[in-house]
């Protein structure tokens, strides 16, 4: 088992996935591909309480628990994952899994494949040679991985953000297969708007002169783009209410910017080590691929949205965060009322909260109860 109880943490171990031959949406190629997965409780004998959990942008399996007894943070939905809590672990079994390209291939709890990794064929990383993937991709690698456990049917998939992207994806594809479908901070399709805010995180990237048209594996990284990069990806994930409130010291005229052109606000200074730290296991050109997944982001990925939410067959919940400024509830609500129009069962109900799209993750709590009892209703 992968799952322990000890001085009342959860310990979760990293596990790996491998598969051949996998053919990408867009009609291109991969010999192999590695991916991390992580599970928490115990598989049924009928194999019908099985719940996958899929991440975030920047996130990984690590849902839940900790590694070891000395993890500072459990994974970043421990709040709801657990014995007891709306996805009890003596109730169901949880699985996760990295997805393809993952923001920080060189951070030693992901397993990923991605253009950093090994090209069979080269010996060499694969570059912008990696094909470009898309959400349906990631959703077609935890297929493969659901199959090989010997699970035919989801009790439910459920994620945040990019990983809402995923649900809705599973709930299109494999209608048949999942019965519930919860979509938190999410949307059905990546507007005009989102296509812009996402370009907006890879152009400081495309501008760094070490980028090298993503040859960069044997030089000097871009480390400034991919600096730059999270700086714009974590400052939009949070609120100003959050933000202020958490800079409140802040002063228009501090001394050392009235002084100096290339003075600094001591915010600024704070938010970009912060943000440094971060860029240590991430790679410039996985955020990029990270970017363009989410940009071809259209919920079935055929001519329309309505033309995808039409093959849903599972009861779906959406929980945006009504302070979110990155993926605004107005894109969940489109999704939810195109469902309604089909004659689907579909549910929606905004987070309250002051982090913004962060709300998600910190305050998904406030959501248990209700949570809790779609999971446990009838489909």
């Amino acid at each position: 088992m992968s799952l322990s109880q000890g001085a009342n943490k959860l310990l979760v171990t990293k596990k790996r996935f491998e598969l051949r031959d996998f053919t990408t949406f867009n009609g291109r190629f991969l010999p192999e591909i590695s991916l991390g997965w992580e599970s928490w409780g115990s598989l049924n004998s009928r194999k019908d309480n099985a719940i996958l959990v899929t991440h975030y942008f920047s996130g990984s399996s690590h849902a839940a628990g900790r590694y070891s007894e000395e993890d500072p943070l459990p994974g970043y939905w421990d709040a709801i994952i657990g014995p007891g809590k709306p996805l009890d672990t003596d109730r169901y079994f949880i699985f996760s899994c990295d997805t393809l390209v993952n923001q920080e291939p060189f951070n030693p709890q992901v397993i990923t494949t991605g253009p950093a990794t090994i090209n069979p064929e080269t010996g060499r990383p694969w570059g912008l040679d990696f094909p470009v993937v898309t959400i349906a991709d990631f959703v077609a690698t935890q297929k493969a991985l659901m199959e090989s456990l010997g699970i035919e049917r989801l009790h439910a998939v459920i994620g945040p953000s990019m990983g809402s992207l995923q649900a809705l994806q599973w709930a299109i594809d494999f209608p048949d297969a999942v019965e519930r479908m919860v979509s938190v901070i999410g949307m059905g399709e990546a507007d005009a708007w989102t296509c812009l805010g996402l370009q907006q995180w890879a152009e400081p990237i495309l501008a760094d002169p070490n980028w090298r048209q993503g040859d960069y594996y044997d030089q000097k990284a871009p480390e400034q783009g991919v600096l730059q990069t999270l700086m714009q990806i974590n400052r939009q994930a949070l609120s100003p209410e959050l933000i202020n409130r958490t800079f409140f010291q802040h002063h228009p005229l501090e001394q050392e910017p009235l002084e100096q052109l290339l003075g600094e606000y001591r915010l600024i200074k704070r938010f970009r080590e912060e943000c440094r730290a971060r860029t240590k296991f991430a790679d410039a050109n996985h955020l990029l691929y990270l970017i363009r997944a989410n940009q071809l982001f259209l919920a079935g990925q055929g001519s329309s949205l309505k033309e995808g939410l039409a093959k849903i067959k599972a009861k779906c919940l959406f929980l945006p965060a009504t302070q979110d400024q990155m993926l605004q509830p107005y894109l969940a609500k489109q999704t939810h009322e195109l469902l309604l129009e089909l004659g689907k069962k579909s549910f929606y109900r905004e987070i309250e909260g002051s982090w913004g799209h962060l709300d998600g993750i910190y305050t998904i709590s406030s959501q248990a109860d209700f949570l809790q009892e779609f999971l446990e209703t009838d489909a």
